[in-house]
């Protein structure tokens, strides 16, 4: 049996200290409990623990609980960039000396970084607040595109549901397969997802404010994907040759026209397969691709998964 403690902190996010719950406290059946989990939550000092989300919870346990802790789960905080209280970073930090398997869920990756518990290893976030932690924590091999990353005794998860996805992670990997299967039917969730967060991030290119002499060859390619499949499309619609085109588009873009189209029928393409039921090959066609192994690749290189994961991860 499993010793789960979650550390919950003053700002915790409780979806996040949900999943751990669900996976490691709640077991098919009503009111069950999962065969060899026993989970507790712990504070800072027992009492009651403020959210962001409009109640309050409640501990029974202080930081003591995390001395006989196999697992030690840290939710995220509201604020994850405003350091914790050194009495948790150092409870942390002994808890992991003593062999317990550290866990974060979503920006609770801030506060295993703030007690130096990731410096030199693998880790992920949520991609929001990938920047922010990447600039805090410059150590970290940070991992923006992954749902989570288990590097033995430490793992991280992105945000949110990626949570759920980790903590089901464990289950398999201390459980074994069956039993985890059994606990994501339970939660009404895939035992695995496929691909990473980079599936969920918006594309920076999307934004189709364009500016400069281009803007109206640039607003055309992105209403009209299929027509503009190459830069000679851009090129003649702009009544420039192509290689004037490129060297003026590099100067008010910043990039070469070839990748920028390349994002634009990328994002048309994951809206068609986000909102139509339409064939792949229908789906390669109207976003600007030439062919289905075109829009394998460049989404494979963008979301980390294919078509019909990607169409299936959004739609389920």
């Amino acid at each position: 049996m499993k010793q789960v403690v979650a550390l919950v902190l003053n700002g915790v996010m409780t979806y996040d200290l949900a999943c751990a719950v669900q996976v490691f406290r709640h077991g098919p059946g009503k009111f069950g409990e999962p065969a060899g989990f026993r989970m507790q939550t712990c504070g800072v000092r027992p009492g009651p623990v403020w959210t962001p989300n409009g109640f309050d919870l409640r501990v029974e346990h202080g930081l003591e609980a995390l001395a006989t802790a196999d697992i030690v789960v840290v939710p995220g905080i509201g604020l994850p960039t405003l350091p914790p209280p050194e009495e948790a970073l150092a409870a942390l930090r002994a808890a992991a000396a003593r062999g317990a398997t550290m866990v974060s869920i979503c920006v609770g990756a801030f506060v295993l970084a703030r007690a130096g518990l990731l410096d030199g290893r693998p880790a992920t976030t949520h991609w929001a607040y990938c920047d922010e932690f990447a600039d805090l924590f410059p150590a970290v091999k940070l991992d923006p595109a992954a749902l989570y990353v288990d590097d033995g005794d430490v793992l991280t998860s992105a945000g949110l549901s990626a949570g759920l996805d980790l903590c089901l992670h464990i289950a398999r990997r201390e459980l074994g397969a069956s039993p985890a299967a059994e606990l994501a039917r339970w939660n009404v969730t895939p035992p695995h997802r496929a691909g990473g967060q980079a599936q969920y991030i918006p594309d920076a290119l999307a934004d189709n404010g364009f500016h400069g002499g281009l803007a109206a060859t640039m607003a055309w390619a992105a209403r009209n994907p299929a027509a503009a499949p190459d830069v000679s499309a851009l090129a003649a619609h702009a009544l420039m040759s192509e290689r004037t085109f490129i060297r003026r588009f590099k100067a008010e873009v910043g990039t070469t026209p070839r990748r920028w189209l390349d994002a634009q029928h990328t994002v048309r393409a994951r809206e068609l397969l986000e909102t139509t039921d339409l064939p792949v090959e229908v789906v390669a066609a109207q976003s600007g691709f030439g062919s289905v192994t075109a829009l394998r690749t460049h989404l494979r290189a963008a979301t980390g998964t294919t078509p019909a994961d990607y169409r299936r991860s959004l739609r389920q």
